[in-house]
Order: structure tokens, then sequence, then C-alpha cells
């Protein structure tokens, strides 16, 4: 399809779904100006993931694709709470700036979207080895696994974690 064609499909599906998907978002988020960022977000996402010309339920698909942005969203939101409080837990010394705050936000974030790679049995035992500092056979006792089992879910979780760390 002629690049033309294309930016002509991209119009009129935006002409005839925007006002309806910003009013939607709207509808979740509570806030104009969000719901004008992710509408925006999701024609941009729509734009470079698939051809727009072929969709039979436009609608549907844009609300999938903008759901996935509001679990983006609000998935963030969550992380930055969660680091905000245990922030505000911390004495004052250790105050950081803005740069760095975003920095370890986004570290955050990326450990989040690695551990949600992992199947769930893999994720339990990487995060009690990495976190509780549980040995293999601690974890084999509690989980009712054998130290062998732990040790393989063990070693993929951390291939994957190295993986990604390599991306």
């Amino acid at each position: 399809m002629s690049d033309a064609i294309e930016r002509l499909a991209l119009q009129r599906l935006y002409s005839d779904h925007h006002g309806w998907l910003h009013r939607w978002l709207r509808g979740k988020l509570g806030c104009r100006e969000q719901a004008a960022d992710l509408a925006q977000d999701t024609f941009v996402r729509v734009m470079t993931q698939r051809r727009f010309d072929d969709l039979r339920q436009p609608r549907a698909y844009l609300t999938t694709v903008a759901r996935s942005l509001l679990i983006d969203l609000y998935r963030r939101r969550s992380l930055e709470q969660a680091y905000l409080a245990a922030l505000a837990a911390q004495p004052e010394a250790l105050d950081i700036s803005p740069q760095t705050r975003s920095i370890i936000l986004e570290t955050l974030l990326q450990i989040d979207t690695m551990l949600d790679g992992l199947c769930p049995r893999a994720r339990e035992i990487f995060l009690l080895a990495q976190l509780d500092g549980l040995s293999f056979v601690e974890i084999g006792r509690r989980l009712g696994l054998s130290s062998n089992t732990v040790r393989k879910h063990f070693i993929r979780a951390m291939a994957q974690c190295l993986l990604l760390v390599e991306d």
C-alpha cells in the first residue's frame, strides 16, 4: 500500500474515532489532559504497529491498545508511589536529585518488566534468592521443591535477566 493511501487510512481512523477514544479514556482517568495524552499515544502505537486500513472493528482495537497503555500508566504510577513512599521513609540525608530519581524509577520499571517476563515459579525463586538471601535449599524447603529444581529455575531467571541487560 502506498504511503498516501496509508496516510489517508490513518487520517480517517483518527478523525472517525479520536473523539470517542478521548471520551472513553477521560471516563477511565477522570482527567481531560491525561486522556488526551493517552489517546495520542494510542494512535502513535497503532501507527507503528500495523496497517489501519483493514481494521474490521477499529474501536475494539483502539480500546485494546489504549487499555494496554492504561495498564502501563497504572503500573508506572504504582511503582512511583511505592518508590516515593520508600524514599519518604528514608532519612533526609538521602535526598536525591530529580535526575537520579528519574533514573531509579526507570530502572525499577525495567526490573518490573523483566520480572513480568518470568514464569511465576521462577520469579518467586529469583526474588527469594535475591531479596531475601535464601539459599536454594531454604527456598526448596519453603516451596516444597528439590534444591536442584530451585537451581534450574534460578538459572533460567538469571539467564533472562542477563539477556535483557544485554539488550
